[in-house]
């Protein structure tokens, strides 16, 4: 079996299930990827979705869908998407571990994409779950 590109926190279940409700009937869930932009070199973007495609890959947890372009792939795996509210400011998070640095204010970051090799290594050395 292959393993989630990205994983959701139940903060950020909860906020794309809002999301959903929100938008309408024909509203499914969100698209995230990735565009250059930014100071750092790259932003993430993030979409409603009407209409799946079905390159995408699709993350779900307790409800919620969350579907990842296939151009994104490579530099999402492994993130953790969350949902955050503070004074200044609520939105979704991404703990990426292919995210080498930030800008100033952490609306665009610079990617690298995932080692496959080093990932599929890491895998086999894991134990296996009963």
């Amino acid at each position: 079996m292959g393993f989630a590109i990205m994983s959701m926190t139940d903060g950020a279940a909860a906020r794309v299930k809002a999301i959903v409700e929100n938008s309408g009937p024909d509203a499914k869930g969100i698209r995230v990827g990735i565009k250059k932009g930014g100071c750092a070199g790259m932003e993430y973007t993030i979409d409603l979705v009407t209409e799946p495609n079905a390159k995408d890959d699709l993350i779900e947890r307790d409800g919620a869908k969350v579907w990842v372009e296939p151009s994104a792939a490579l530099y999402l795996l492994g993130t953790e998407m969350g949902f955050e509210t503070t004074t200044l400011r609520s939105g979704f998070t991404f703990t990426n571990p292919n995210q080498t640095s930030a800008c100033g204010c952490g609306e665009s970051v610079e990617l690298k994409p995932a080692d496959l090799a080093a990932l599929a290594a890491q895998r086999q050395a894991e134990p296996a779950h009963s």
